[in-house]
This record gives C-alpha cells, sequence and structure tokens, in this order.
C-alpha cells in the first residue's frame, strides 16, 4: 500500500499501524511527534491507529541541544 511520508511515496504493509510504521522506520524509543492528514496523532494512539492508502503522514523527531 502506498502512503506519503514527509511528502515522498513510500509502500507499507496493508493493514500497517502507526506503532508498526514507527518502528519500520527505526523511531521506536525517541522523541518524536506524527501528524496524519493534518491531525496530530497522541502516541498513545499509535497502535490503535490503520493508515490506508494514499495517507499522509508527517514525522518530525526532536533533537537536543544546549547552550554552549
Amino acid at each position: 500500500m502506498n502512503i506519503y511520508l514527509n511528502g515522498e511515496a513510500r509502500q507499507v504493509p496493508d493493514n500497517c499501524s502507526a506503532a508498526q510504521l514507527v518502528e519500520e522506520l527505526g523511531l521506536g524509543g525517541r522523541r518524536i511527534a506524527m501528524e496524519l492528514n493534518r491531525e496530530i496523532v497522541p502516541r498513545s494512539s499509535y497502535g490503535d491507529i490503520t493508515l490506508n492508502a494514499d495517507d499522509k503522514v508527517e514525522i518530525v523527531h526532536a533533537i537536543g541541544g544546549g547552550a554552549l
């Protein structure tokens, strides 16, 4: 099935959950935020969300920094 991840087409398995996508991308355990079709998805819902063909997913992750 085809979705759009951060603006780029990507193939994922049928019935792929948001949680599975995060794991497939190697982002499990990282501080990320996900938007699905322009709606923020709470991390607690990732396992309950099933992606559909042509969904638009945006994922960003926090990068720590500090003052010098």
